[in-house]
């Protein structure tokens, strides 16, 4: 920021500052916090408003450093990008309030307000990519989570494991059902793997590609896979695609891919 309008800044902060916490207030009334958090909202908008005169005062990566931390706090804490960009142009009104009120003597009027607005608006670009990146790294690691959800490896006897398999398949997906398989066949001590693809929609090239890659490392570790849940849409497909099934078991549905695990582990059939 230029010094005249650092200067007009610092001379009318106080004033400034009211009518910037007017205008938060009138955000609050206006449904944005619940009023039994209004105390601590107090709170966070007098943190907000220190840390963005700070970047004005200093205006380095280290002034910039504070507000970075303020705006993930305020991500995990829930807040809307709404609210958290309507207090910026509150403070941007609050300043052309001021300059209307008492406008600068000696200085050219539209120099300050041009040179507030410039640095409001970095501000705001500022925030908003920290929130999106913060925003991108939360989905991102929510994706992970839900990838390992989707590819779990559930032990049901001695030797026996069963990975349900449901949604499409693709290659990310793909590689994790691969290194459950293998970490869970050695980690389970299993003999027989059924691999239950009834929830998949579609069983393409690709998508059969990758369960005979799982199934082929699965053997090369000492276990066999049985492939159940194959539909007669499934079935017809494969047949029509010219994919070679035969190097493993296949069963229609995972009740008769489970007998044939039983026999294969030497274990009688358990009626429930």
């Amino acid at each position: 920021m230029q010094s005249t309008a650092l200067s007009y800044l610092h001379k009318h902060q106080e004033r400034i500052i009211t009518q910037w916490d007017q205008q938060l207030s009138a955000l609050r009334s206006d449904g944005e916090i619940k009023a039994s958090l209004e105390k601590a909202v107090e709170h966070t908008n007098q943190e907000y408003m220190n840390l963005i005169l700070q970047t004005a005062r200093l205006n380095e990566e280290d002034s910039l450093e504070g507000l970075r931390q303020f705006t993930e706090q305020y991500i995990q804490s829930g807040r809307s990008l709404t609210y958290f960009t309507k207090a910026l142009q509150g403070l941007r009104k609050a300043f052309h309030q001021q300059l209307k009120d008492v406008p600068p003597v000696g200085e050219d009027v539209l120099d300050i307000y041009s040179d507030l607005n410039e640095w409001i608006d970095n501000m705001n670009n500022f925030l908003v990519s920290k929130y999106i990146e913060s925003w991108e790294d939360t989905l991102e690691m929510q994706k992970l989570s839900l990838l390992e959800l989707s590819a779990p490896l559930i032990p049901v006897f001695e030797g026996i494991t069963v990975m349900p398999l449901i949604g499409s398949i693709d290659t990310t997906r793909a590689k994790l059902i691969m290194e459950n398989l293998l970490n869970g066949v050695i980690k389970n001590r299993s003999k027989v793997v059924l691999i239950d693809i009834t929830g998949v929609p579609i069983v393409d090239t690709m998508v059969a590609h990758h369960i005979i890659e799982a199934s082929e490392a699965v053997r090369l570790v000492g276990a066999t896979s049985i492939l159940v849940g194959i539909r007669p849409e499934i079935a017809q497909t494969i047949v029509n695609l010219g994919i070679d099934l035969t190097k493993f078991p296949t069963k229609s549905t995972l009740q008769k891919g489970m007998q044939k695990a039983l026999e294969m582990c030497n274990q009688n059939k358990i009626e429930l």
